[in-house]
């Protein structure tokens, strides 16, 4: 069985280590298997690419590359601000995720 991660696909993180430490994008795709996340604008490789449908002349391609979820922290919808993330149960009996900074439910 996987572990639940705190970031979902849509969320918006801030990176808090590595190259891209202080800047903020939101999440493009999380593989859970490895633990990893792609954030749109974060960790840019140069790829070459031979020609091929989506690129007829082939060349080189900038695109994300996966950063460690232990990188990344949510930010907290009501201030802004990268917080932490907690789980439990909303009126309705339903398993929710919450920002530790201002107690806030996370959609």
């Amino acid at each position: 069985m996987q572990k639940k991660l705190h970031i979902k696909k849509g969320d918006t993180v801030f990176v808090n280590s590595g190259e891209y430490k202080g800047q903020k994008g939101r999440v493009l795709e999380v593989n859970r298997s490895t633990e990893r996340a792609i954030v749109e604008g974060i960790n840019m490789i140069s790829k070459h690419t031979k020609p091929n449908a989506q690129n007829p002349d082939g060349g080189i391609i900038k695109k994300e590359a996966p950063v460690h979820i232990s990188n990344l922290m949510l930010i907290d919808p009501s201030s802004g601000e990268p917080t932490r993330i907690g789980r439990r149960r909303n009126n309705k009996g339903k398993l929710v995720r919450y920002s530790k900074k201002s107690g806030e439910e996370i959609k």
